[in-house]
């Protein structure tokens, strides 16, 4: 039961590093930007003297950066899959693994996009993601309970 909820966990943050790597590698301007911005940077502690900024290297970097994070994608989705196929073997029911899967998703694509892309989610996303918690938290407690009842039935 326990190795069902670490699976299911699991594949709902491989969920959300796969889309979060779908944006990057689709959203070209991002990358681009995150490589002016480093370069920017970069150069500034180098040479404090030079107020130009030689960029053109980001015109090309980002297709590579791209090409990566689309790899990434693609091997975090299937890594997501066989966790989720791994909740499901070990769960009580594929409506547990399947509510764990989709909370985990969301809270980490919260954090996800506050990290990476600074996001911030309106009040009633967060209402919609405690009532998901609130569901998930009633349905491992009914559970639970069947299972005692099970035990005792087979006594």
């Amino acid at each position: 039961m326990l190795a069902g909820l670490i699976y299911a966990l699991l594949a709902g943050l491989f969920g959300a590093v796969a889309s979060s790597s779908a944006k990057l590698s689709l959203g070209a301007s991002y990358l681009k930007e995150l490589c002016e911005t480093a370069v920017r940077q970069w150069t500034a502690e180098e040479d404090r003297l030079t107020p130009s900024v030689d960029t053109t290297a980001c015109e090309w970097v980002h297709i590579p950066l791209r090409l990566v994070c689309g790899l990434l994608l693609f091997s975090s989705n299937a890594v997501m899959w066989t966790f989720f196929a791994k909740a499901l073997r070990h769960s009580f029911s594929s409506a547990q693994a399947t509510v764990t899967t989709t909370a985990s998703n969301f809270i980490s694509s919260a954090f996800l996009g506050y990290v990476i892309f600074g996001e911030s989610h309106a009040l009633l996303w967060w209402f919609g993601i405690s009532l998901t918690l609130l569901g998930l938290f009633i349905l491992y407690g009914s559970s639970l309970k069947d299972q005692h009842l099970d035990v005792k039935k087979t006594d």
